[in-house]
């Protein structure tokens, strides 16, 4: 009886006892947050490389994209009404996938315990172990990207142009005056192939998180991450080399 008695006490024989120590939210929806903040992102990310590529058209071109995205469906929406709800969409979207990747990892490590393990077997498992630090990295970068070239403060460049008072967006001459630093056209470019590693990983994994695990699909999936890596980097990573070596000027 005793037994018995003290069994009721510590919870161990009561319903649901093993579900409430379950962590919240669970791993499962963690890594759905993850998927599809991570498709919104890829989905941005090529999109907005699209746009940078009007660069290659000249001043004319790029400015009147820059500006049209103010301006894009006024009068029924406010000027840069588009703009300002995609900011906040990105910016939810981002600390969404943070804290959703942070969590993991902090479960991951008290799971493993204070051993060490060896190292992972395959490719995937190790390049996982990258996603992390790798995201950080992209995370510091949208800040300085943002007071670069859409703010115009701290680290942009002393030839800043802010829009004008009709609305008239200078994109083109702060790309340039921005990417003929040395130091910046760098930056831009590892954190480019950061993001291309990103953008592989992710949608590689993509369709498991989702719950698809056909070895077809993988593969599949796996070329689509591929193409749309390297499509980010030789559209994006391409502009602050040509601006240094004075083709884009």
């Amino acid at each position: 009886m005793a037994v018995v008695d003290a069994g009721k006490r510590s919870g161990a024989h009561q319903p649901g006892a093993g579900a409430a120590a379950r962590p919240r939210p669970s791993t499962f929806v963690l890594k759905q947050v993850m998927a599809v903040t991570g498709v919104i992102f890829v989905g941005f990310v090529f999109v907005h490389m699209i746009g940078n590529l009007k660069v290659y058209f000249g001043a004319e071109s790029l400015d009147s994209y820059a500006t049209w995205l103010r301006r894009v469906g006024y009068p029924l929406i406010p000027h840069q009404g588009v703009l300002w709800a995609l900011r906040v969409v990105l910016s939810v979207s981002l600390l969404a996938h943070m804290w959703a990747a942070i969590t993991l990892w902090l479960r991951g490590r008290r799971a493993r315990g204070p051993h060490r393990r060896r190292r992972p077997a395959t490719f995937s498992a190790r390049t996982a172990s990258w996603m992390l630090p790798g995201g950080l990295a992209i995370a510091v970068f949208v800040v300085v990207h943002i007071l670069d070239l859409t703010l115009g403060a701290g680290v942009a460049a002393s030839g800043h142009q802010h829009a004008d008072p009709d609305g008239t967006v200078h994109a083109y001459a702060n790309l340039v005056a921005s990417f003929s630093r040395p130091w910046m056209a760098v930056f831009y470019v590892v954190i480019m192939l950061v993001v291309a590693f990103h953008i592989e990983h992710g949608v590689r994994t993509l369709m498991q998180d989702f719950g698809a695990t056909g070895r077809r699909l993988r593969k599949i999936w796996a070329v689509v991450g591929g193409a749309l890596a390297l499509a980010v980097v030789l559209g994006n990573a391409l502009i602050p080399v040509l601006v240094l070596v004075g083709v884009i000027s």
